[in-house]
């Protein structure tokens, strides 16, 4: 189905590499020739996203491996360093972590318009089961990479899945020991896991290739369903589809950078921000957003081995679609039946994304076997009914007709109001289970100068909050990802280099062996971490009745809480992401006596904030305790507040620099769709 080749080189050079190795004309008989059916709408742009988001995650991934360290002992701080120290690691990380999730939003509704319009009917079947592969390498890759960056939920999560394995008969034990190398999640499942993710994106780049060819030579499918029968019912690739692609795709880079540069986290787990402890679980281990609906599946049926070979069942009856449903009409548009059966299956994958976010029972366990039941249901039975005894509505003679018609709009609207609804359930589903796992009460939300579009830290207020962590806090916590020159960097506390310096002098650091072989103290550079308050973590503990006070450079993004629906979807366009902050202040003020018939364990205090409610720390704060020079309160209020700030600074060194640089490409980006939406306008005026 590639166009007829016109190009004919003048250059010498170029005619002679021609002559023998022909790549300048398949790319334009493939790219710029290519017949494309003229009546193709948005939902076809998102073919080019994938592969724009293709190369988006290889080349940061590339880049981010340079610096990245797989090694249990150096995994997450060397994705901290990154973040922190590499010139633009902000951006990288931030641009790969939510790419993935930007990756499996395109492919999704790819795959669900591929449903809608029957692009795996003949014969385009082996077209669509590429795409099948090309999605479970999707997932395995997602997978492997959301485990690297060894965080609470990443090693939970590794645990968790690869011990699905083991259900499986005589060979179970040996696969997953040979995924782990060893008997349990530890280095060697990171190397194994590191390696692979490395790998497999150019796995799938190899596939794409070959979906890519095998869509050239069987044809774009459209949402008539109708293949082209003359020169009127297609256009030419370019400049038709790459203008209109090219559209498509800086309308989802607006998307995408508002997740980059202003909600970074949004999508993420706060149990990340957490180094990975092999000694405490996590309350609810669930995966990753897009890994929802087939963990609602695993989890609905009783049995282990059977929870898995529906979960796998789930994503390989795709395989079989273009014989499960052999109506000879490819369009739901002119299916009536096949329409409103399509709508109710959205629903139930929406439900099932919502169940695999709740904890495992009662009601949720009953709805998530019902859904269950109704998503294999889909394939196995209403699709082969309905392509026996439904009646379908006359197609349109030729793609040109359709045209005329005007007809394709609702579709469009309806996926997208589906795509909102699911978004919002599911989100909201994460939001309810870390409230089910004891969170104590809601905090109130504070005004900080941080947040917003516009928002920048209140440098008097980082440093009083560095000076209450200094007196107060520093007794107990480490900063172990905060050095002295930070606090001269662009966006922070605002003192010169030589007060850095100044700074760095009071605190006594450990070096060494010097040429004796002993360690020896030595002043504080502004090239040092600030130093820990215990020697080791056994220490801390021994010191703290058995509760190793925690180190506070990403407390700020490592504790969240509830925001119920709607808020959090408030949140999204608000740009809210202060729940750490709130927190914090919330924490520290919220000491209180314990209820009458609360059971308070001995050596711990009643916190009205703190899961559980039985805290190890004493308060911390008192009025007076702080002396501030510069006539701020001398409340425990102030310092909770002021703490709490210089702890969202100390894990989001680079949020005004972000926010800047955001603004900026954000304007580029509207500008540029404005040029490209008017451009298609006039390139398409004469097609339609």
């Amino acid at each position: 189905m590639s166009g007829p080749s016109t190009y004919n080189p003048q250059n010498p050079a170029l005619k002679w590499i021609e002559q023998r190795l022909p790549i300048g004309g398949l790319v334009h008989s493939s790219f710029v020739a290519y017949p494309t059916p003229r009546n193709l709408n948005y939902w076809w742009t998102f073919g080019a996203i994938l592969s724009m988001m293709l190369a988006v995650q290889i080349i940061t991934g590339v880049i981010l491996a340079m610096h990245y360290t797989p090694h249990v002992d150096f995994a997450f701080k060397s994705v901290e360093l990154i973040v922190r120290d590499v010139n633009y690691g902000w951006l990288l990380r931030y641009i790969h972590a939510n790419g993935a999730s930007m990756f499996f939003i395109a492919v999704y509704i790819h795959m669900f318009r591929g449903l809608y319009y029957g692009s795996y009917k003949a014969p385009r079947e082996v077209l669509w089961i590429l795409g099948v592969i090309i999605y479970l390498l999707m997932m395995a890759t997602g997978f492997m990479g959301y485990v690297l960056p060894w965080g609470q939920m990443s090693f939970w999560g590794a645990t968790v899945i690869t011990n699905l394995f083991s259900a499986i008969p005589y060979v179970g034990d040996s696969i997953v020991t040979l995924l782990w190398g060893g008997y349990a999640v530890g280095n060697p499942t990171l190397n194994r896991f590191f390696s692979l993710h490395y790998l497999l994106p150019f796995v799938i780049a190899g596939v794409v290739v070959l979906h890519v060819w095998a869509l050239h030579v069987a044809g774009q499918n459209n949402p008539a369903g109708v293949e082209p029968k003359t020169e009127k019912d297609t256009v030419p690739f370019t400049p038709y589809a790459t203008v209109k692609d090219g559209f498509g795709m800086v309308c989802f880079l607006i998307f995408f950078a508002w997740f980059i540069f202003y909600v970074p986290n949004y999508l993420g787990e706060a149990d990340n921000y957490i180094p990975a402890n092999p000694a405490v679980t996590p309350a609810h281990i669930v995966p990753e957003w897009y890994y929802l609906p087939f963990y609602a599946i695993l989890r609905s049926i009783p049995s282990k081995l059977g929870g898995v070979i529906a979960m796998f069942a789930a994503i390989i009856v795709l395989a079989f679609l273009p014989w499960l449903d052999s109506c000879k009409v490819r369009s739901s548009k002119y299916r009536p039946l096949a329409k409103q059966f399509f709508w109710i299956f959205v629903a139930v994958c929406i439900g099932l994304g919502y169940l695999g976010a709740q904890p495992p029972e009662g009601i949720y366990v009953i709805a998530g076997r019902i859904l269950t039941v109704a998503y294999f249901a889909y394939f196995l039975i209403v699709l082969p009914i309905l392509s026996r005894i439904e009646t379908t509505r006359p197609l349109p003679n030729s793609i040109a007709d359709d045209v005329l018609a005007k007809s394709g709009k609702q579709p469009m609207v309806s996926a997208a109001l589906a795509l909102a609804l699911a978004g919002s359930l599911t989100l909201g589903g994460l939001d309810t289970a870390k409230a089910a796992d004891g969170h104590g009460a809601v905090p109130a939300a504070m005004s900080w100068s941080f947040a917003g579009p516009f928002g920048k830290f209140d440098q008097g207020q980082l440093q009083r909050g560095l000076k209450v962590y200094k007196e107060v806090c520093a007794s107990c916590h480490s900063l172990d990802y905060v050095a002295f020159r930070n606090l001269a960097d662009p966006g922070g506390p605002g003192y010169s280099p030589a007060q850095a310096a100044a700074f760095a002098s009071e605190y006594k650091v450990q070096d060494g062996p010097n040429d004796a072989g002993d360690m020896f103290e030595r002043a504080g550079r502004p090239a040092d971490y600030f130093p820990a308050p215990f020697p080791n973590e056994n220490a801390a503990r021994a010191a703290n009745g058995g509760a190793a006070p925690p180190d506070l450079s990403l407390m700020a993004k490592a504790r969240s809480y509830e925001r119920p629906f709607p808020r959090f979807i408030f949140d999204l366009f608000t740009q809210f992401q202060e729940r750490g902050p709130n927190y914090i202040h919330a924490l520290l003020t919220g000491y209180a006596e314990k209820p009458a018939n609360f059971q308070l364990p001995e050596g711990s205090f009643y916190n009205t904030y703190f899961p559980g409610h039985a805290i190890k720390m004493p308060p911390p704060l008192s009025d007076g305790q702080v002396t501030y020079d510069d006539g701020a309160p001398a409340t425990a209020e102030q310092y909770s507040k002021d703490v709490a700030a210089f702890l969202m600074w100390t894990a989001e060194p680079h949020l005004e620099a972000r926010k800047r640089l955001g603004m900026q490409v954000m304007l580029f980006l509207v500008v540029l769709a404005g040029l490209l939406y008017f451009t298609k306008r006039k390139i398409w005026a004469d097609a339609h």
